[in-house]
């Protein structure tokens, strides 16, 4: 059985800045790009049974700066959606509400076609894409890859793992990174993270 790797795409703006990003496709900043650049040593050598990336340019622009070709969008990889708080940092947010986590509380309604997602809607989305991992793992045809965001890919991780949605939360993920989800013993376990280049 393969492994399953993790992208998580390379540095925007926002991601510098701390600002909560989903819908708003921002492009990769020019440490983004270097970043996934950075990352075609870690992907290649490796063979592919599934090659899955976030329909958002930034992950899409990160697969092909890294290297990765075929990687097929896939709207379940979309990021959270944070609806009201799309722009906004956490350090603002706890201006208004001191005691909110993104884990627990969820994120208040957006503008239009963007209500807002809560941990349990995020860990439907990945156990859909985990689903799909599961088929094309079983066939030994190689590893898995997924280019995606933060928040959805520690989602995953959690739900690979067999933990509840907002256990997301235990699994920082830096920008333009690497990490491998293996098994061991026939289970799931964390075998590297945050892998640079």
């Amino acid at each position: 059985m393969g492994d399953l790797l993790l992208v998580r795409h390379g540095e925007t703006e926002w991601s510098v800045s701390g600002q909560h990003t989903s819908w708003t496709d921002l492009p990769l900043t020019t440490h983004g790009e270097e970043q996934a650049k950075s990352l075609a040593p870690l992907l290649t050598g490796r063979t592919y049974a599934l090659a899955l990336s976030s329909p958002l340019g930034r992950a899409i622009r990160t697969a092909e700066l890294a290297g990765l070709t075929g990687a097929v969008p896939d709207q379940d990889l979309h990021e959270w959606d944070y609806g009201g708080y799309e722009g906004v940092t956490t350090v603002d947010i706890h201006r208004t509400r001191p005691d909110w986590d993104l884990w627990t509380d969820g994120v208040p309604p957006g503008p239009e076609g963007h209500p807002g997602e809560s941990p349990e809607q995020i860990g439907a989305r990945a156990d859909r894409v985990l689903a799909r991992v599961e088929k094309a793992l079983a066939t030994d045809d190689g590893d898995v890859i997924l280019v995606a965001h933060a928040h959805f890919l520690r989602v995953l991780t959690a739900r690979r793992l067999g933990l509840p949605p907002a256990e997301g939360r235990l699994f920082e993920l830096a920008t333009g990174t690497v990490s491998r989800l293996s098994t061991e013993h026939g289970r799931p376990v964390v075998a590297e993270w945050n892998r640079r280049a």
